[in-house]
């Protein structure tokens, strides 16, 4: 069982920056891979990206890509999202996910253990 609890979402302006952490429960965080999925009001959740747990591989969706940057570390049993040059369009509830699946996973179905999500608004 993996507990994961969200922080450090909020409120900031169109070009600013903002850093997501995940703290993870458990003695076998190491084995997971960590993904970040966000979800906006009338949209589906989508994945934003995530970290191999080996080789700190990271892969991101094409909307992010060079904005966003995730990275973990092990022995805090946290995973990071920093998000830089915010749009609006990057407004979401943003949640961290845990999987076991090997390769890249993408998919929701793919994650077995799911925070609560962090809220971030990108004003105008």
């Amino acid at each position: 069982q993996v507990q994961l609890v969200e922080s450090g979402g909020g409120l900031v302006q169109t070009g600013g920056s903002l850093r997501l952490s995940c703290a993870a429960s458990g003695r076998t965080f190491s084995s997971y891979h960590m993904g970040w999925f966000r979800q906006a009001p009338g949209k589906e959740r989508e994945f934003v990206g995530s970290i191999n747990p080996s080789t700190d591989r990271t892969y991101y969706a094409d909307s992010v890509k060079g904005r966003f940057t995730i990275s973990r570390d092990n022995a805090k049993n946290t995973v990071y999202l920093q998000m830089n040059s915010l749009e609006p369009d990057d407004t979401a509830v943003y949640s961290c996910a845990a999987s076991q699946w090997r390769g890249a996973p993408r998919r929701i179905y793919q994650y077995d253990y799911w925070g609560q999500g962090t809220q971030v608004t990108v004003s105008s």
